[in-house]
């Protein structure tokens, strides 16, 4: 469409990839298309995207926007990617070796795709890098923290997009519950994170799918010595082996746990998730000195009326409801849905860094 300028919007998740296309040209970003493909079963992602674009007659993107999980210790800032953001992506897989070898690769095949387009990044650590030292700091050495060993947090893109949607409506305090796949919660105060869940790495705070969430690492230094494990097995068994997988031992999808209501090992997953979500946020309460609001998101966060609930129910003694549209009863914490909606985030992030900002 003429005078149109199009950011397209990459976000690779563990086994698809999301994509959308903006029209940047207004302050008010406007969606053109949005997809997903997954390169898994074959599919080749950018002929995908490009008939995508085609179908709705949109011009050819003027940059590429990635989702990047962590950057490490010096990429805490949206930027352009040139050789030098290259290189601390490419430090920074230590930190997340599950996020970003793949963010990387696919950085490298967007670049052969539109040689033309600049590429910029887009971190999911951002939204915490002023986090306070009360928050951010680990209880480890000083030597460790000089080498970038403290809390990043993650899902900023979603708290971020959560902040955005509220706007004027934004409380002072706000606990943000990102639940998926991966899951966290965040303190928000006056649209700023203070405190958040996930530590160093996205395997922190909540159980997840497969990933343990915050685990007494005396465990894993029990594995160490009776069972000689190494890094890599120690890794596997945190991020894919563990969480409402390894708790149930069916499946790490809570709808496959649903559907199998009834079975023990599938409610004890339900119930320690439940639980986890619940104390997170009653921690980051603490950080608030109390909430005026939760918002959930997510996948599970925004589709999962009856986990809502449950965490709801664990929390009524904080006064924490369900917020109901219909009902206007003053409630001391209302508990209510916004989508996670990254990609928007991050193609307004594009805007005003093609705009010199």
């Amino acid at each position: 469409m003429t005078g149109e300028r199009v950011a397209l919007v990459l976000n690779s998740g563990s086994s698809s990839l999301k994509f959308a296309a903006f029209d940047i040209t207004q302050d008010d970003v406007r969606e053109l298309v949005a997809g997903q493909v997954d390169p898994a079963k074959g599919d080749p992602p950018f002929a995908a995207i490009d008939a995508a674009l085609a179908k709705v007659g949109a011009a050819a993107p003027v940059a590429i926007g990635h989702r990047i999980v962590h950057g490490g210790p010096k990429l805490l800032s949206h930027c352009r990617v040139d050789d030098a953001v290259l290189g601390e992506l490419s430090a920074a897989e230590r930190f997340a070796p599950l996020h970003v070898p793949p963010a990387l690769a696919l950085l490298e095949r967007a670049t052969l795709q539109y040689p033309d387009c600049l590429q910029i990044a887009c971190f999911d650590t951002a939204f915490h890098a002023d986090m306070p030292s009360v928050a951010r700091t680990l209880p480890i050495p000083h030597s460790l923290r000089d080498e970038g060993v403290h809390r990043y947090g993650f899902h900023g893109l979603s708290c971020e997009s959560v902040v955005f949607q509220l706007g004027d409506a934004l409380p002072g305090r706000l606990v943000v519950a990102h639940l998926g796949n991966g899951a966290s919660v965040t303190a928000v105060r006056d649209g700023r994170s203070i405190d958040t869940s996930m530590g160093l790495t996205p395997s922190g705070g909540v159980i997840m799918s497969t990933r343990t969430g915050d685990i007494d690492p005396g465990v894993l230094i029990h594995l160490l010595r009776t069972r000689g494990c190494d890094p890599v097995e120690l890794e596997r068994l945190i991020d894919k082996e563990s969480g409402l997988l390894g708790i149930s031992g069916l499946s790490g999808d809570m709808r496959a746990l649903h559907a199998a209501r009834g079975n023990p090992g599938a409610d004890l997953a339900v119930a320690m998730f439940v639980r986890s979500v619940a104390k997170q946020i009653a921690a980051m309460m603490t950080s608030l000195g109390g909430a005026d609001a939760i918002v959930f998101t997510g996948g599970i966060g925004e589709h999962d009326p009856l986990v809502r609930q449950m965490i709801c129910h664990d929390l009524a003694w904080a006064g924490v409801t369900l917020s109901q549209h219909d009902d206007p009863a003053p409630q001391s914490c209302p508990a209510t849905t916004l989508p996670s909606r990254e990609e928007h985030q991050i193609a307004r992030h594009m805007q005003t860094i093609l705009a010199g900002g």
